[in-house]
């Protein structure tokens, strides 16, 4: 089990879903992939955290006013929430959520940035980010869909100081990775060709499963879509689905200990 016990500075370190309807979503991912839901208090509004044998994977809330309902929000370590919103908005970034205070649990601000995409960003008090990568229900990739490519490379490593890898650059394949050469914390790729017209930019969450035509079998019958039937690539085997609100999110067979 590869549990986490430390992220690195302007990486991925939590995501979490806006919900229209909660109890719905929250029993459509707990039975896809295992999760146990544990329901904060009105403090935190009701706030789900899913656990996976223990261990915290990701997050669930209704859907705040003034942002998208049920998406995936991936959210970036930083030391000091205030101090980067401040950086990502000289950078170009548009604030859409200011820097607020989370109980003991931390800090976080949500900004889009410059090619239209929403990122968070998060400065942890007790909050301990997610503690299973790379397993079966577990985070197992996060990626940047960029229309624009190189200002959003640009913008993340000039506020986050990312150190990125080349993996395409051409035409028809233009990809970075960004962190620890051999250990990546994500990617971006340039799918301005690829996304219909009017999608915007967006992050999206990669989550392990153990077999990828299995869950998405799993994803119809509890009511999601599958977008794009599992296919095979020299990274690994993949779905691209949805659940039955629309939520986009891929599936990545892992090999764990686990099953989903």
């Amino acid at each position: 089990m590869t549990v986490v016990t430390t992220h690195r500075l302007g990486e991925p370190y939590w995501v979490d879903y806006a919900a229209s309807d909660v109890p719905r979503a929250s029993e459509f991912y707990a039975g896809l992939f295992g999760w146990t839901p544990d329901v904060g208090g009105g403090e935190y509004g009701g706030y789900t955290t899913f656990r996976r044998d223990g261990r915290m994977v990701a997050g669930l809330g209704a859907v705040m006013e003034g942002a998208q309902a049920n998406t995936w929000t991936t959210y970036l370590l930083v030391e000091d929430a205030e101090a980067a919103e401040k950086a990502a908005e000289k950078a170009g970034a548009e604030v859409v959520a200011p820097t607020m205070t989370v109980g003991d649990q931390g800090r976080l601000a949500v900004v889009v940035d410059p090619g239209g995409a929403v990122i968070g960003l998060w400065q942890p008090d007790r909050h301990r980010g997610f503690e299973l990568v790379a397993e079966v229900g577990a985070p197992a990739w996060h990626e940047l869909y960029a229309r624009d490519f190189p200002a959003q490379v640009g913008f993340y490593t000039s506020v986050f100081a990312w150190t990125t890898q080349t993996l395409g650059d051409t035409a028809d394949f233009r990809y970075v990775t960004f962190g620890d050469p051999a250990s990546p914390g994500g990617g971006v790729y340039d799918a301005d060709k690829m996304l219909p017209e009017g999608v915007p930019s967006h992050w999206v969450v990669y989550f392990g499963v153990a077999d990828a035509t299995a869950a998405s079998a799993r994803v119809v019958e509890l009511g999601g879509t599958v977008v794009r039937d599992p296919w095979d690539s020299e990274f690994g085997r993949f779905a691209q689905v949805t659940d039955p609100f629309g939520g986009l999110f891929f599936l990545h067979e892992v090999r764990s200990g686990g099953a989903a």
